[in-house]
């Protein structure tokens, strides 16, 4: 098992930051569930916009802008949302984003009930959309390594990966079935309904986060973010094993995101499919990220958890090339390749991310997840600005062929970066005492704000 990142420097007192392995589950549970039903909502959403998208503009620029739209926010706020999430009240950033969310798909609702949405509308509300959720994530991540003791970090990331694939099952057929009957604001609306549930949830369970000294003034708070800023950018470049991972991270996006965006054209355009082949088409992916995520909630994957990030990235690469490889009249081979896609992706992020929640300071972690997330968003969108003008010249296919093969070679690449092999053990006394000097992480005792 993975041990936390030591802190060679001095022993910190017990406070807040600190899980015991007797520590109660019930809030996290509590929060899980209601986030399970705002995901749900929010799947139908982004099933609904971006069909809605495909058949009215037929176009696969329109496609990567609206991922574009949906990256933004995090590629370019992402440094400094870490440094509020570290600061603010973690319950009360998840409320907020949450109710700007479901504002926001209220104001589409409207706007499609009116019969006077346009394109441009719906890119607005997905870049609202996409901003809560920068907000959100890292508040959500940050908090976990809170709730759940640290043996069980792998395993909950192995039931978060199984439920984004139960939804992707359920979602996307739904979502493509519902479409036939009801019209798209009855879906938005259905959206609003699962986020009132998500806050319902938050504000019955307490939510910890690091202890902080609060700022004295305006001046104060400025000088103090920069601080914090700086010093998670001085914990990451510190730590060379974790920018090795963001580099190769940031390769991956440019070349895997653009595929995913353009997978509605893929089944109109290569596959001569309707929205119910889309549906079919996600739901074996998410019933491969389902089967994927037990396997790792159950199994935990290998002793190291990077080889089997490694070994499940290769997969991916795999399934990637088969998709854009299948012919037209194989459409039964798109679908296992989904599938492929699905499974190796939950192994592939979960135990990463465990990585991270047991090895990064919690006091650190909003900073940190925003910083990688950032890193690894920062290419996508030239990804995407390349990949939709390419897609029209070449045809769809070309990138899923391009982005697959690039997959399969990091994977096996990184089996020959000891560097990265080594991620779980932490950064080495040198580089520990490197960072005490520079980031003065000495803790602050403060009560912690609940409300």
């Amino acid at each position: 098992m993975t041990r936390p990142l030591p802190n060679r420097q001095h022993k910190k007192p017990m406070n807040d930051t600190q899980t015991s392995e007797t520590q109660s589950l019930k809030p996290f549970i509590i929060l899980w569930s209601g986030q399970a039903a705002s995901l749900f909502g929010s799947q139908l959403v982004q099933f609904a916009l971006i069909w809605w998208l495909t058949t009215t503009t037929g176009s696969a620029t329109i496609l990567a802008f609206a991922s574009l739209m949906g990256l933004l926010p995090q590629v370019v706020l992402g440094p400094f949302v870490g440094v509020l999430v570290d600061r603010w009240n973690r319950r009360m950033t998840m409320l907020l984003a949450d109710a700007l969310v479901a504002v926001a798909t209220f104001g589409l609702a409207l706007l499609f009930w009116a019969g006077s949405v346009q394109t441009w509308h719906v890119f607005v509300i997905l870049f609202i959309r996409a901003l809560g959720g920068a907000f959100h994530w890292p508040a959500m991540q940050s908090s976990t390594s809170l709730m759940v003791p640290k043996e069980f970090l792998t395993r909950v990331q192995g039931f978060n990966q199984m439920l984004q694939g139960g939804l992707n099952i359920a979602a996307a057929p739904l979502g493509a079935l519902l479409l036939g009957y009801f019209p798209l604001q009855g879906i938005l609306l259905i959206d609003l309904v699962t986020a009132v549930i998500a806050i319902g949830a938050l504000l019955v369970i307490h939510v910890p986060q690091p202890t902080r000294a609060p700022s004295t003034g305006a001046a104060t708070f400025l000088s103090e973010f920069r601080a914090d800023l700086s010093a998670g950018l001085r914990y990451v470049w510190s730590w060379p094993a974790l920018m090795l991972l963001m580099l190769l991270a940031v390769i991956i996006n440019l070349v895997i995101n653009p595929a995913f965006a353009l997978l509605p054209l893929l089944v109109t355009d290569h596959f001569g499919g309707q929205a119910i082949h889309l549906g079919t088409l996600e739901a074996m992916f998410g019933f491969g990220v389902l089967i994927g995520g037990l396997l790792l909630g159950f199994w935990g994957g290998f002793k190291r958890r990077i080889i089997t990030s490694l070994t499940a990235l290769i997969g991916m690469g795999i399934g990637v090339l088969l998709l854009g490889l299948a012919p037209a009249n194989w459409m039964w081979l798109g679908f296992g390749a989904a599938f492929i896609i699905g499974c190796n992706m939950s192994l592939t992020n979960g135990p990463l991310h465990a990585i991270f929640q047991s090895t990064i300071e919690p006091d650190m972690q909003g900073r940190v997840f925003t910083l990688l997330g950032s890193a690894a968003s920062a290419m996508a969108p030239i990804g995407l600005i390349i990949a939709g003008p390419v897609a029209d010249w070449l045809g769809v296919r070309s990138w899923f062929i391009f982005g697959g093969g690039i997959t399969l070679l990091i994977g096996i690449g990184g089996f020959f970066l000891p560097l990265l092999l080594h991620i779980e053990d932490g950064r080495s006394p040198l580089e520990a005492e490197h960072a005490s000097d520079k980031l003065r992480l000495e803790p602050t005792a403060v009560a912690d704000p609940t409300t």
